[in-house]
């Protein structure tokens, strides 16, 4: 369950935009136009899925630079949410997020590699419970252009997978639940 939420943070971060100009963009958590997801086999049987309802973060990109594009994202790991408020916490225990002691998880680029055809590979330094590693998302650009509010904005979509093991997750539910899924969709407003 702890890797679902790491997944999540990490789904964050592929916030990556993909505009001509170099721009700034801040995700738009307000609008409810991105979302970090997280999916943990349940001993092998099923899935645990759920998400990160409280995070910020922003993006700049310029498409003839790409080597020069930036994310950051920071996720409220009290915020987690799998729909089941016994497990919820117990995912905020020591056992999985340790909330009391890390109440932030981040995600920081260090660099942004461009595979061509709106694909991209966003490497960055992750932090979850208080253990930082180097954690790559596979981005995809979805989409740009102006708003109905005059604004402009940019959305792409990612995905990612870690070891909860490799962020100090005490719980060991075997092997098939040792890793976390992290999809993240992201929609930024120009600023």
């Amino acid at each position: 369950m702890k890797k679902h939420l790491i997944a999540a943070v990490i789904g964050a971060t592929f916030m990556l935009p993909v505009a001509v100009n170099a721009a700034d963009y801040v995700i738009d958590t307000q609008g409810a136009h991105a979302s970090i997801q997280f999916s943990v086999s349940h001993l092998g049987y099923s899935f645990v899925v759920g998400r990160f309802n409280e995070f910020s973060g922003d993006f700049s990109f310029d498409a003839d630079k790409v080597a020069d594009a930036k994310v950051n994202v920071k996720i409220n790991t009290n915020s987690v949410d799998s729909n089941h408020a016994e497990r919820d916490k117990h995912l905020r225990s020591a056992d999985f997020l340790n909330t009391s002691k890390f109440p932030e998880a981040s995600f920081s680029s260090t660099s942004i590699v461009d595979k061509g055809n709106n694909q991209f590979v966003i490497n960055g330094d992750f932090t979850l419970n208080g253990v930082t590693k180097p954690l790559s998302i596979d981005a995809v650009a979805i989409g740009e252009g102006k708003d109905p509010w005059g604004g402009y904005r940019a959305g792409f979509s990612g995905k990612t997978t870690f070891a909860m093991k490799d962020f100090g997750v005490k719980m060991d539910l075997g092997p098939a639940s040792a890793n976390v899924e992290l999809a993240l969709v992201v929609e930024g407003v120009k600023q």
